[in-house]
């Protein structure tokens, strides 16, 4: 039969109802043809490209209108470089440790430090802080119609600057978000509107060319529905999405479908980021790749990183490995430069590119892991049943290269792949070395509806070039207990990944 191994991640408040995990793997679904209606693919590595300043990595911005050049804040310095490997250019300082928000009018680029912010001209190669002293200070910025359009900290109120111009602010050129007596928390201008986030509310302003100042709210523009984490809104999809709150609770992860928030966390997530305690520090970003678009939201404080991909609606787990733990992702923000999806490190000045064709986080393992029900939902009778085997169907085949010390060297072709006899065997020389040992899947169950696990239990995913290896665990026991077992299957090789289903061998008793 088959077991239920595709799927998103849902792991319920209570592990018997649902204890479907995924970590550092993304469903893809198949329209038509496929061997099945969909497969899970191995999460995107980081390539290193370069370390940069001491970091962390707060902030990264391409910027292409005069060239190629893309800004890195990397601690509390600023950097401009014209590739992705070449050298930085340091340009300036700015204060702060958390998060920066930056946007640019095509010349100038403005930083905004949580207060403190600063300009950039890249015409005069000019870095400097805003001493207007008519400017308030920053939270997060955005750019709409030649305006840079801001939240003053702790307040109701939004900012634009003069034309063009960032370092200058008229003191009269401010309103208040009033349909709502919450504080502003975030301001993101998205389809040439502005979006006020405050802690109970939401509303949308457009630019009208009022003389007085600019800005207009959009009647009927209004939800009460408020934002939890300044740095959780990012743009995805053709929209915005944030993680929220309002007077009622918080914790939901929301998307803006016209002027509404649509709910898209799952009840599984929103009992996760329950247990977080802060949240008010979460960060996100957001990317596209191959056709899958990614919200990245990481909570800092909760050492967790989940991801909702915007072409399936599936939510599943990235994250980094520190002694055999899952930690949060590594990336800490995003930026696309030239086609390549270019991340930041939380805790170091490096950067990296997110690849799906490399298979490990900077030369360190990525663990990917999946646990399902073996039986389908509706299908369990509560009866005990003998497991006689599990094969997991997945490309096999794509194997470990390199040789390790031994008797004998295996023979390839020119292209690096194996030579094979007719009887599948692999073809030696009479001296050399032995190939590694070919990559590993492991599987553990619970018998218990997931709160107690078996031994991890290894077995190949196959040399290269085995294309028709078998993944299988034969001889899996009996269930007992609650009579309801739960799968779970990982790995830490860097190799491809992509597993279509799996087929469980079992057989019942009335008992």
């Amino acid at each position: 039969m088959k077991t239920p191994i595709l799927g998103s991640s849902y792991v319920a408040r209570s592990v018997n109802a649902a204890d479907n995990r995924m970590v550092n793997l993304f469903p893809e679904v198949i329209p038509e043809g496929g061997k099945e209606p969909g497969f899970l693919n191995r999460a995107p590595g980081l390539n290193f490209l370069q370390t940069i300043g001491t970091g962390p990595i707060r902030a990264l911005w391409a910027h292409q209108t005069n060239g190629a050049d893309f800004y890195v804040v990397s601690g509390m310095e600023v950097y401009q470089l014209n590739g992705l490997t070449s050298t930085p250019v340091k340009i300036g300082n700015v204060s702060g440790t958390g998060p920066v928000s930056i946007a640019d009018n095509g010349t100038q680029l403005f930083f905004a430090c949580n207060g403190p912010s600063y300009i950039y001209n890249e015409n005069t190669r000019e870095f400097k802080p805003i001493t207007d002293p008519d400017f308030p200070g920053a939270v997060t910025v955005g750019y709409l119609d030649g305006y840079f359009v801001f939240n003053e900290p702790n307040s109701q109120r939004i900012w634009v600057t003069q034309l063009f111009d960032g370092s200058s602010i008229d003191p009269l050129d401010f309103a208040s978000a009033e349909g709502s007596p919450d504080g502003l928390v975030a301001v993101n201008v998205d389809h040439r509107e502005a979006w006020l986030f405050g802690t109970d509310s939401v509303e949308v302003w457009y630019d009208a060319g009022n003389a007085d100042f600019p800005l207009q709210r959009i009647q009927g523009a209004f939800n009460e529905l408020g934002c939890v984490a300044a740095f959780s809104v990012a743009k995805l999809d053709n929209t915005l999405f944030w993680l929220g709150t309002d007077a009622r609770g918080q914790g939901i992860v929301y998307k803006a479908n016209g002027y509404t928030g649509q709910r898209v966390s799952t009840h599984a997530i929103e009992y996760a980021i329950a247990q977080y305690g802060n949240i008010s520090d979460a960060i996100a970003y957001t990317y596209q790749q191959e056709g899958h678009g990614f919200y990245v939201l990481t909570f800092p404080s909760a050492n967790a990183t989940w991801v909702y991909d915007a072409a399936t609606q599936a939510w599943h787990e990235r994250a980094g490995l520190t002694n055999g733990v899952f930690t949060r992702h590594r990336s800490n923000c995003q930026c696309n430069f030239l086609g390549n999806t270019v991340v930041g490190d939380f805790e170091n000045g490096n950067i990296y590119t997110l690849d799906l064709d490399v298979y490990a986080d900077n030369g360190q393992p990525q663990k990917w892991l999946r646990s399902w029900r073996a039986l389908p939902t509706g299908q369990n009778n509560l009866n005990r049943s003998a497991h006689h085997s599990l094969q997991l169907d997945a490309e096999t085949g794509v194997g470990l290269n390199g040789l390790t010390t031994g008797e004998n060297v295996y023979l390839t072709t020119e292209a690096g792949n194996p030579l094979i006899t007719e009887n599948g065997e692999f073809i030696l020389s009479s001296v050399g070395a032995l190939p590694v040992s070919p990559p590993q899947a492991m599987l553990r169950w619970s018998d218990d509806g997931g709160h107690t696990w078996s031994n991890e239990h290894w077995t190949s995913m196959g040399r290269i070039g085995e294309y028709g290896h078998r993944t299988i665990w034969r001889r899996l026991g009996m269930t007992l207990k609650l009579r309801d077992r739960v799968y779970e299957v990982s790995g830490t090789d860097p190799v491809k990944v992509a597993i279509m289903g799996a087929e469980l061998q079992i057989s019942g008793t009335n008992a």
